[in-house]
C-alpha cells in the first residue's frame, strides 16, 4: 500500500480524479483540522463548522471527476468552506426575513379575517331577529333602516299615521334591544382586547 502522505496536493488531486479513495482519505486527513478551524472562526459554532466541513468534502468526492483542482487544492478547499458558510448565512437571512414576513402577514390577516367572520355572524343574527318580527314591525324597520325613509314617508307608503310608525319603530327597537342586548355585549367583550 502506497504512503499517500508523501504525495503532493497536485498528485492527490490527480488520484482523486480517478476515484482513488485512499487519495481522498489523505486529502481529508491533511485538511480536516485546518478547515474545521477556518470554518469555526467564521461561524463560531462547532456544529455548523463540522457540517460545512462534511458538505465540502462530500461535494469534493461527488464532483471529483469534473473539478479542475490543479496544484491549488488548499485554495479550492478554503474557498469552498468560505462559500458554503456565506451561502448558509445568506439562506438563514432569507429564511429569517421570510418567516418574519409570514408571521407579520398572518398576525395582520388573522385579525382582519377574525373580525370579518364575527361581523358576518353578528349581521346574520341581526337579520334573523329582524325576520322574526311581526310583519308590520319588520316592514317599518326595513323601510326606516334599510331604505332610510323618514317616519312621514313610511306613514304615506303604509297608509297610516306618522305617530303609529313612531310607535312601531319604538317597539321594534325595544324588541331587538332585548333580544340582541346580551349578544352585543358579548360581541363587544370579544372584539375589544
Amino acid at each position: 500500500m502506497a504512503d499517500y502522505s508523501a504525495y503532493s496536493d497536485a498528485d492527490l488531486a490527480g488520484f482523486l480524479k480517478t476515484g482513488d479513495r485512499s487519495a481522498f482519505a489523505e486529502i481529508y486527513n491533511r485538511y480536516k483540522f485546518i478547515l474545521h478551524n477556518h470554518a469555526w472562526n467564521k461561524t463560531r459554532n462547532t456544529a455548523e463548522a463540522q457540517d460545512a466541513l462534511q458538505e465540502v468534502f462530500a461535494a469534493l468526492w461527488a464532483k471529483r471527476e469534473t473539478i479542475n483542482l490543479g496544484s491549488n487544492l488548499s485554495g479550492y478547499l478554503y474557498t469552498a468552506i468560505r462559500n458554503h458558510i456565506l451561502n448558509g448565512i445568506a439562506r438563514k437571512d432569507v429564511q429569517s426575513r421570510y418567516v418574519s414576513s409570514i408571521q407579520q402577514f398572518s398576525a395582520e390577516n388573522v385579525t382582519v379575517t377574525d373580525h370579518l367572520v364575527r361581523e358576518n355572524l353578528f349581521k346574520a343574527l341581526i337579520e334573523k331577529e329582524i325576520a322574526a318580527l311581526p310583519p308590520r314591525m319588520r316592514e317599518v324597520f326595513e323601510l326606516s333602516r334599510k331604505q332610510h325613509l323618514s317616519h312621514k314617508q313610511i306613514a304615506e307608503i303604509m297608509g297610516t299615521s306618522e305617530q303609529t310608525v313612531k310607535k312601531q319603530m319604538t317597539n321594534t327597537l325595544r324588541v331587538l334591544r332585548s333580544k340582541l342586548g346580551l349578544v352585543v355585549y358579548i360581541y363587544l367583550l370579544i372584539t375589544i382586547r
